[in-house]
């Protein structure tokens, strides 16, 4: 089964100025991704704004990037929402689309104990065919709820097609302890850009990146050098990778990463409210950050 690698770009949503998907924007970053040679295309997810956009919202964003990677790459499609219904009715959606894979976020925001997040993953996993691969996704300082291995296991008892799991807390005892799921044949993506290189010595199998979207091929380097067993080019490789994560504030603020792939002249998107586009104070010190980094 089809299991995510490499550079997996966690996608921005591209909002117009009077707030509607941006399709032509989105074409052009779907392009502009693959151009620079990422693996896997994610979309949907929470670099992508995800709880701030309607089903039908979403569902246009994971036709349009379907229809434009046109095979060229796989595309995950990020699918959990606030309730199992909608999670279930957008996981349906990616694979009557098209999609490679789906992505499950664990619920959010309101506590589940261990029993209620099993059935929540099942029920997800189980709504499409056995061949669709599903990777869960633990993000707990986000989400506020933490997904175990040991209730991964379970839920691969009842299941055919989880695979893996997206993991975006830096915690790497945890990681070690996902890589033995399934008797070490479970799939791990870190979601901490800045630790990809000491994730794929562990075994991991990638990284979903939100900072690659900015300057994709930074993050393309570190797996390129790391396959070819040049470990000392890798590290070098990571460390710039690592300073445009620090520039670009890893993630903390969308609208900086927005405003970067605009400074590499990709097309102007927006924030969504209650998110705000940055101010020009914050341009022109971004500017100057960026300008100094791809000079360097």
């Amino acid at each position: 089964m089809k299991k995510m690698h490499g550079v997996i770009t966690a996608m921005v949503t591209p909002f117009t100025s009077n707030d509607k998907i941006d399709i032509d924007t989105l074409i052009a970053y779907t392009n502009y991704l693959i151009e620079h040679k990422v693996h896997c295309l994610y979309p949907c997810g929470t670099t992508g704004e995800m709880l701030k956009m309607s089903a039908d919202e979403r569902k246009l964003v994971a036709e349009t990037v379907i229809k434009a990677a046109a095979n060229r790459i796989p595309v995950y499609i990020h699918v959990g929402a606030m309730t199992t219904k909608e999670t279930v009715e957008l996981a349906r959606h990616a694979e009557k689309t098209g999609a490679d894979g789906i992505g499950v976020v664990t619920p959010q925001f309101f506590g589940v104990n261990e029993r209620e997040m099993e059935e929540y993953f099942v029920q997800a996993a189980n709504s499409v065919s056995p061949e669709m691969p599903v990777y869960l996704y633990c993000i707990p300082q986000c989400a506020a709820n933490d997904l175990s291995p040991a209730v991964i296991e379970r839920i691969l008892k009842r299941t055919k097609n989880v695979v893996g799991v997206k993991y975006s807390y830096p915690d790497f005892l945890r990681v070690k302890d996902y890589l033995l799921c399934n008797d070490g044949k479970f799939s791990v993506v870190v979601g901490a850009d800045r630790l990809f290189l000491p994730g794929l010595a562990m075994g991991c199998d990638g990284t979903v990146s939100g900072c690659s979207n900015v300057a994709p091929e930074y993050f393309v380097k570190v797996y390129d050098e790391f396959n070819k067993g040049d470990i000392d080019a890798a590290q070098k490789a990571q460390a710039l990778a690592s300073s445009l994560c620090e520039i670009v504030k890893n993630g903390s603020n969308m609208a900086i990463f927005k405003y970067a792939m605009e400074r590499r002249g990709l097309p102007a998107a927006y924030m969504r409210a209650p998110a705000l586009d940055l101010t020009d104070a914050e341009r022109k010190k971004l500017d100057s950050e960026l300008s100094a980094f791809f000079k360097a």
